[in-house]
């Protein structure tokens, strides 16, 4: 993110300023100290004018506006979290579209919450999959289960987790600031 920041011209005030995140917080994820959201990477990379999947691993996307693309199955990108992290492993399901407005991953979701909520701008609308997804919404707790839906402004704390038997499997598609479309 940093070798972006600069080939961009930008400080990290400057970034901050543009994200709306704390200057801190923008240099703790740089240091690889923090693990960001995918959201709020997504808000970094539209402000550095690249995707999120080169932000993370440096690959680059098709250019020009398409109309339609589709991503099979066994093309999903899989897109790490700086730290590594396993309690959520995102495969982005929308990447190959380079103006899109919306951000799709199917998520793979383990048994442990992640280590702090997630808080970013922006809308979130998750379909459950498979599994059983143990969801906390600004500190209340909901338990939703295979073909439920739920849909939430993202700027309030939320995560979750999978409980019973096996991993959740979520559709999982969010929204930018309102002020990018």
């Amino acid at each position: 993110m940093r070798h972006v920041r600069h080939n961009n011209g930008l400080s990290l005030d400057e970034l901050a300023k543009k994200t709306g995140f704390a200057k801190s917080y923008l240099s703790q994820i740089e240091n690889l100290k923090r693990e960001p959201s995918i959201s709020a990477l997504s808000q970094i990379a539209h402000v550095l004018g690249v995707d999120v999947l080169f932000l993370l691993s440096g690959e680059t996307q098709n250019s020009g506006a398409q109309s339609l693309t589709i991503v099979k199955k066994g093309e999903r990108k899989t897109v790490n979290r700086p730290s590594g992290s396993l309690a959520y492993i995102y495969d982005s399901v929308t990447y190959k579209k380079p103006d899109r407005l919306m951000e799709g991953y199917i998520v793979t979701i383990g048994f442990e919450f992640p280590p702090e909520p997630f808080v970013h701008e922006g809308q979130e609308l998750t379909y459950v999959l498979e599994g059983t997804h143990e969801f906390v919404y600004d500190g209340k707790t909901y338990l939703l289960e295979e073909g439920d839906c739920y849909y939430f402004d993202s700027n309030k704390p939320h995560y979750g987790r999978a409980v019973g038997e096996k991993p959740g499997i979520l559709l999982v598609v969010f929204t930018a600031k309102k002020d990018w479309v």
